[in-house]
């Protein structure tokens, strides 16, 4: 197990969440995941359900302190839009990048997706 300090320490609670999120995860992200799991995006390894302080993020790349969310349509609600609004304020001012793709992105644009998180990531296709 992986000993963090400082505003992003994870905690109990939050990674037990992740554990289930992994679990119970949408047919999107078992779409995204199939094109970033085993070093297939880049040789990158990326975590899913992965928790960050108090949060649990999609899908997290250590190596590129650089996260993916992924926006169902609950998102549009206000109280959610303003949620992820502080959400994002947090890991960016800790250090993290952070990019959002809508559920229909990922399921009907997959490879627009993926050129976007290559250019998030600094990497030229």
């Amino acid at each position: 197990m992986v000993f963090q300090t400082g505003p992003t320490k994870r905690t109990p609670v939050t990674i037990e969440r992740a554990r289930h999120l992994r679990k119970e995860q949408t047919v999107t992200e078992m779409l995204l995941w199939r094109e970033l799991k085993d070093r297939r995006f880049h040789s990158l390894k990326f975590r899913r359900q992965s928790s960050i302080g108090p949060f649990i993020v999609d899908f997290y790349c250590a190596q590129k302190k650089f996260i993916i969310e992924l926006d169902g349509s609950v998102h549009q609600e206000q109280i959610v839009k303003c949620k992820d609004y502080r959400r994002e304020l947090y890991l960016r001012k800790n250090g993290y990048r952070v990019v959002r793709f809508t559920n229909d992105e990922v399921n009907d644009r997959m490879q627009d997706v993926l050129r976007g998180i290559s250019e998030a990531c600094g990497i030229s296709s």
